[in-house]
């Protein structure tokens, strides 16, 4: 695919195909930490009615948007926190595969809470989705990398003319590999991007399909135990200036009706990084039984992911506070120019309005701010 004009027919393709789901899977997701499977939302209808005004009520429902990235969330997920403190609610644990999926599903109504990539969460809010970001769930680091075949004759991201890679479409995986295309003197015409999600990019590369993928774990992982070589990482972008991180987006709906529950949320997902930090082979324990992989390969794949506690995300570089909204929001600008200028953004970059996406207010609670 040339990456610098994307076809119109394979996004609306796409776009029908996630459409498709979320009809498919309605009345079939399972409630609770059970459902790690399914791939999809429930129909829109029954999207939650916005309230005029804010409730203190525990939902009878929470529609979850999860990825099996090696983070806090899935901690979360698997201990059962959530299921514990709305025990009269309704928890569904949605899987999704990218967060380009993510925004089709909250633009259609069908989640409320979701984790997407920062490349994602700004197309997103460019295009006019109605969430925030309360929460980090990490900054990218080697977790998400260009991987090469070891036939492929490549070394470096020079090399990248006239291969095929594959990458999930508008992920920050994807606004990576694009930077690193361009910080090589490359045009985004000179390199076949194919747009495949983790799962089939797995299947591509065993095929022999494709010369190599940005993706992260634990699909890169994997990529490397069948002899890829990494030659290009999202932690060394970002000491170029190219930050992405896996951002928490709730509804402006849920949250307006349902502050509470947000808070809830959030506090949990504190929870998560302060066990990491304080017991990393319990987290990643739970990490691992939801990736089917062991404790160990799961502890080293946490180990490319940097995961920020409340506080750290009240500091200035992040989410900072309602008064000083922090940095993140000048990151998505800054991506959101980026994609712009390579055709890839859908919407229009809008200064001003990547701070008012930021909700900084819940992790400022946590800390007491």
């Amino acid at each position: 695919m040339n990456t610098s004009h994307p076809n119109t027919s394979i996004r609306n393709l796409r776009l029908l195909l996630v459409l498709a789901m979320i009809v498919a899977a309605f009345g079939l997701i399972a409630c609770g930490s059970d459902d790690s499977s399914d791939s999809g939302t429930d129909d829109a209808a029954a999207a939650s009615a916005p309230a005029d005004t804010a409730s203190s009520d525990a939902p009878s429902e929470i529609r979850i948007g999860y990825q099996l990235i090696p983070n806090g969330d899935l901690i979360v997920k698997n201990e059962g926190w959530l299921e514990d403190a709305f025990p009269d609610s309704t928890i569904k644990w949605v899987k999704f595969d990218s967060g380009g999926d993510v925004n089709t599903a909250v633009a259609a109504g069908s989640i409320d809470i979701g984790l997407a990539g920062s490349a994602p969460v700004s197309n997103g809010v460019s295009s006019g989705i109605a969430y925030k970001v309360p929460w980090i769930h990490d900054v990218i680091g080697d977790a998400e990398s260009l991987a090469v075949k070891s036939d492929s004759g490549v070394t470096d991201v020079a090399g990248l003319k006239g291969k095929t890679i594959a990458t999930p479409l508008a992920s920050t995986a994807h606004y990576s590999l694009l930077t690193a295309i361009k910080n090589a003197g490359l045009q985004p015409s000179d390199v076949k991007v194919v747009d495949l999600e983790p799962d089939a990019i797995l299947a591509a590369w065993t095929r022999g399909d494709v010369d190599g993928a940005y993706v992260w774990n634990p699909t890169l992982a994997e990529l490397v135990k069948d002899g890829g070589t990494i030659i290009e990482s999202s932690a060394n972008l970002a000491k170029q200036g190219a930050l992405t991180a896996d951002l928490a987006v709730v509804t402006d709906d849920f949250a307006g009706q349902y502050p509470d529950a947000v808070q809830t949320w959030v506090d949990t997902q504190n929870k998560a990084v302060e066990l990491y930090k304080s017991d990393p082979q319990a987290a990643a324990k739970a990490i691992a039984t939801e990736l089917s992989i062991s404790p160990k390969e799961a502890l080293e794949q946490t180990k490319g992911l940097e995961f920020l506690t409340a506080q750290e995300q009240s500091a200035p570089e992040f989410l900072g506070t309602e008064a000083a909204p922090g940095k993140l929001a000048d990151a998505l600008q800054s991506t959101a120019q980026f994609l712009a200028d390579l055709g890839q953004l859908e919407g229009q970059v809008q200064p001003g309005l990547y701070k008012d996406a930021l909700a900084p207010q819940y992790v400022n609670a946590v800390t007491g701010g």
